[in-house]
């Protein structure tokens, strides 16, 4: 697990372009956080570090965004599904188990279909007066996140 703070939007949207010039086809990432808490921030950086240049929106209402770069990311945001039946009849499953990055928002409601090895990011406003400032945790589940995770504090933050 890892644990830091980031003290401003282009800080977060930096981080996560860290970690997406890291990313391999088939990694899945979860991104955990109440409305507002930076999740569609980070997945920017995501994509600018998988060297896609479209801009990149949240997909709360068509679901899943598709984009090329050096990778495909599919950016999925579950938000407006109700659990696992919801999220088979969309094809998440298909996403999954592709050949690009498939970054999940709203992880929760994909419940069992979620593989076993994945990166989970949690990002939380540090204060209610803080507008920008937040924790983010990375939380590896499986050996290929494990050793991202330390690829990632060496070229983020030189530990």
């Amino acid at each position: 697990m890892l644990d830091f703070i980031s003290h401003s939007a282009a800080q977060t949207h930096r981080l996560g372009a860290r970690l997406g010039e890291l990313l391999q086809a088939g990694d899945v990432l979860l991104l955990e956080g109440d409305l507002g808490a930076g999740k569609t921030v980070f997945a920017q950086g995501v994509a600018e570090g998988l060297g896609i240049q479209d801009p990149v929106t949240s997909p709360t209402f068509t679901l899943i965004h598709e984009y090329e770069g050096r990778l495909p990311l599919y950016h999925v945001d579950l938000y407006r599904l109700a659990g696992d039946p919801d999220a088979a009849a969309i094809g998440l499953e298909e996403y999954l188990w592709g050949e690009g990055v498939t970054l999940i928002e709203w992880p929760d409601r994909a419940g069992r279909l979620l593989p076993p090895e994945r990166l989970t990011i949690a990002l939380r406003p540090v204060a209610p007066q803080a507008d920008s400032k937040r924790a983010i945790r990375l939380t590896p589940t499986g050996e290929r996140f494990a050793q991202l995770i330390g690829d990632f504090k060496r070229q983020a933050f030189g530990i």
